[in-house]
């Protein structure tokens, strides 16, 4: 992931607001459709959609919990809250999304019901592929200058910012879904066995379980803390060396407080002539140059220090 990746959470703002509402009409109407028809898969696909409504509502409180000023308890800020409500979101997908999709498939399976006026049921799954495309289509474009070249798949997994990621498998899922719901409601009208609605619940909930599986384990790896990507270490350590009084830089770990917030340590060689306030300017503008270059590097330590031979050899001077 660049430093782009890891702002544009004031973008994907609209994207989740656009999910937010789709998700809520839909979710009225598919909860309708399953009053009139009966059909498991539309009962599936209803709690589907207030499961993602839910999801969207924490990733907008995540947003704001993210905001709050550092305090002496938190010094780094809260800005991993986004990072912490994303997971919560897998687990609300799993266990009210998955977890029930999947129990209420096994009782239409071993328990089949008629499904009545299913022209209802094509309707709802025709308006709401209509809302699932667009939220879809809305995620997209908020994520297409971020991705930056990579596939769907790289981006998901190397995203620092939780927000899109989520909100591209999510609506990617919903669609899915309600593809498996609808050819689960056509089968049982075409061979006149309902027990296939059952199975297209079934597939939903099992689509759902992977797709909290996948976010709850990037969501975990996020949470614990991850380490700028391998380009942007690599800005960081061509600005640190950039000045005329650093040799190198020793050694050096980063690490994300949150997708906008990077902390940097680094042991730097400075040039051993310097004095202490020539020293101090120095390490003054390394940093100067390292937040111009990646803005998102808002914590910086370093530490001044001397080669190994240089160490040595200085007792004896």
């Amino acid at each position: 992931m660049s430093d782009d990746d890891a702002g544009g959470h004031q973008d994907s703002t609209g994207a989740i607001v656009a999910a937010l509402l789709a998700n809520v009409g839909i979710a009225i109407a598919k909860f309708a459709g399953f009053l009139i028809t009966g059909s498991s898969a539309l009962l599936a696909e209803s709690i589907h959609s207030v499961a993602d409504a839910s999801n969207q509502g924490l990733l907008v409180l995540g947003g704001r919990r993210a905001r709050r000023p550092p305090t002496p308890l938190h010094p780094f800020g809260y800005g991993r809250s986004r990072y912490f409500w994303a997971f919560v979101v897998a687990v609300v997908l799993f266990s009210l999304g998955g977890l029930f999709s999947m129990y209420e498939g096994y009782q239409k399976v071993t328990d089949p019901h008629e499904i009545s006026s299913p022209a209802v049921a094509f309707a709802i799954f025709a308006v709401a592929i209509v809302f699932e495309a667009f939220a879809l289509r809305t995620a997209v474009r908020h994520a297409q200058p971020e991705r930056r070249g990579r596939s769907w798949v790289s981006y998901i997994r190397t995203s620092r910012s939780p927000e899109l990621p989520v909100l591209l498998l999510e609506d990617s899922g919903a669609l899915l879904g309600l593809v498996f719901a609808t050819a689960g409601v056509t089968l049982a009208l075409v061979t006149g066995n309902p027990v296939f609605d059952g199975l297209g619940t079934l597939a939903i909930g099992v689509l759902l379980v992977s797709i909290a599986i996948v976010l709850a384990i990037e969501m975990k790896s996020l949470l614990i803390g991850e380490a700028a990507t391998p380009d942007m270490v690599s800005r960081i350590q061509v600005e640190l060396e950039q000045g005329a009084e650093v040799h190198r830089v020793i050694h050096m770990l980063t690490q994300h407080l949150g997708p906008e917030e990077l902390l940097v340590g680094a042991r730097v060689e400075f040039d051993p002539s310097l004095s202490m306030s020539e020293l101090a300017g120095a390490i003054d503008a390394c940093e100067a140059r390292v937040r111009a270059a990646v803005p998102i590097a808002t914590v910086i330590y370093l530490e001044p220090d001397l080669s190994a031979g240089e160490a040595v050899a200085a007792p004896d001077s």
